[in-house]
């Protein structure tokens, strides 16, 4: 009998969702990702002038909100709008990030009059316990490469626990 070594387990950090726009299109955003989430989402000011799209430092440019709760049914309800399915170039070193063309592909979300049909990113962060070492102030450590979640342990996690194909 081998245990299982509880320090290469891992788990969801936290499931980021994002909407890029500007204007009218922003204040849309927020709603949705107020009515989508429970939670305030935060406004992103543009740092960099870029002149061919019209934007200038200070702009907003898009709104985020980040889940740290109850990631596994929000993330299934989520996946179903994508049919359960991703593309490998999706992923990343310790997470992966995919798009939804349309909020009402989301269970349970209905058509909203005032927001019209909007789209939205989501980025789903992976951790190994210990990660908190080289986040924290006091006796910051500094944690290994292996640390690191690579792309086939990522696919193996969500093909068991979230029955996510992969092509």
């Amino acid at each position: 009998m081998k245990k299982e070594n509880i320090m290469r387990k891992i788990k969801i950090e936290k499931i980021v969702l994002n909407i890029g726009a500007t204007g009218d299109a922003l204040e849309k955003g927020f709603k949705l990702l107020t009515i989508l989430t429970g939670k305030k989402p935060s406004k992103m000011k543009s740092r960099k002038r870029i002149p061919s799209l019209g934007v200038r430092p200070g702009l907003e440019v898009g709104v985020v909100v980040t889940l740290r709760k109850n990631l596994d049914e929000f993330l299934k309800r989520i996946l179903v709008s994508v049919d359960n399915s991703l593309k490998k170039k999706q992923i990343s070193t310790n997470n992966f990030s995919f798009g939804i063309e349309e909020y009402i592909e989301i269970p349970g979300m209905e058509y909203q009059r005032d927001i019209d049909i909007i789209g939205l990113d989501a980025t789903v962060v992976f951790k190994r316990t210990g990660k908190r070492v080289s986040l924290r102030k006091v006796k910051r450590g500094k944690i290994p490469k292996k640390q690191n979640i690579s792309r086939e342990e990522i696919i193996k996690f969500m093909e068991e626990n979230f029955k996510t194909k992969f092509t």
